[in-house]
């Protein structure tokens, strides 16, 4: 776990280094925040990152979404997963499903790609297996302006979750 203090005292790289998997695959985030250091706590710099986010082009905001990998997906089974995505994943018990489960969680997995263009993403800290199955039901009926705000919030509740991992 690296200091606040610590971190705004960085250099850009080693900031972006240890924060630049908060926003799976998308570094961007943190090199944008980096000049707006120094942060007073945690929640500044939490703020900063979901501004950042925010803020973007709806085309960048799509590709930051369709970086995510698929719950309990065909790169889970690899062990494909980010360090991050990983460890979530698993406390859910997603590294652990039944093949009636896998199945269940892949069929709707192409649904929801199908009609949305990307992946389907919740803060799998923040719920359970079968919260997420409830949210699958629920949520693929959307519109994908909705979905896409909604898949934005889920995102932005685990980097938060991943910088109080980080940061103290």
């Amino acid at each position: 776990m690296a200091d606040l203090s610590n971190l705004n005292a960085r250099s850009v790289e080693d900031f972006v280094g240890q924060l630049g998997g908060v926003y799976e695959h998308s570094p961007w985030v943190a090199e944008a925040v980096a000049s707006q250091r120094p942060f007073a706590d945690r929640d500044d710099l939490i703020a900063a990152m979901r501004a950042v986010v925010e803020a973007a082009s709806d085309e960048r905001k799509l590709i930051l979404i369709r970086a995510h990998p698929d719950l309990a997906g065909k790169l889970a089974r690899a062990g494909a997963l980010t360090e991050e995505s990983k460890r979530e994943q698993a406390g859910l018990g997603l590294d652990r499903l039944t093949d009636e489960e896998f199945e269940a969680f892949t069929d709707f997995n192409e649904r929801y790609r199908e009609r949305f263009g990307f992946p389907f993403i919740i803060c799998a800290r923040l719920t359970t297996k079968q919260g997420v199955l409830d949210a699958f039901a629920r949520r693929i009926g959307q519109t994908s302006e909705e979905e896409m705000r909604t898949a934005l919030q889920e995102i932005h509740h685990i980097a938060r979750l991943r910088i109080l991992d980080l940061v103290e």
